[in-house]
């Protein structure tokens, strides 16, 4: 099975284990993936996570972190997409409700966070939101 969006199909992945409650689950690995789940461990949404070599493409396997029965992850959601991309300038990355989720940025300095990227001055592509 080709994928056409392997972010989206990532955070869907994710969004279903969260709803059957799974600590454990297993994503294709690649660089752009590396660097989401390295945002979402550093901002506290994620346990950990690490990557298993198969010989082919790899395995992300991502430790999911509950607070209370409930999940650090509330939603999960794909902004720009393969048919509609999204970007934007530094003056106007936006912020994800007021400050208390992240949104993921593509600049060109790598993947950062809404105010990793507002701090550094840079715009770009919106890969998603997170809180």
């Amino acid at each position: 099975m080709s994928r056409t969006d392997l972010v989206a199909d990532v955070f869907t992945i994710i969004r279903n284990a969260i709803m059957i409650k799974r600590d454990i689950v297993d994503v294709p690995a690649s660089n752009t993936i590396k660097a989401i789940l390295a945002i979402l461990k550093e901002e506290g949404y994620i346990e950990n996570f690490k990557v298993i070599d198969d010989k082919k493409q790899g395995i992300a396997r991502i430790y999911l972190k509950y607070i209370a029965a409930k999940s650090a992850i509330r939603n999960i959601k794909r902004i720009s997409r393969p048919g509609l991309r999204l970007y934007v300038k530094h003056k106007k990355v936006p912020s994800v409700l007021r400050g208390k989720g992240i949104a993921i940025i593509s600049t060109p300095k790598g993947l950062m966070t809404d105010s990793a990227a507002r701090e550094q001055g840079l715009g770009g592509e919106v890969i998603g939101y997170v809180w």
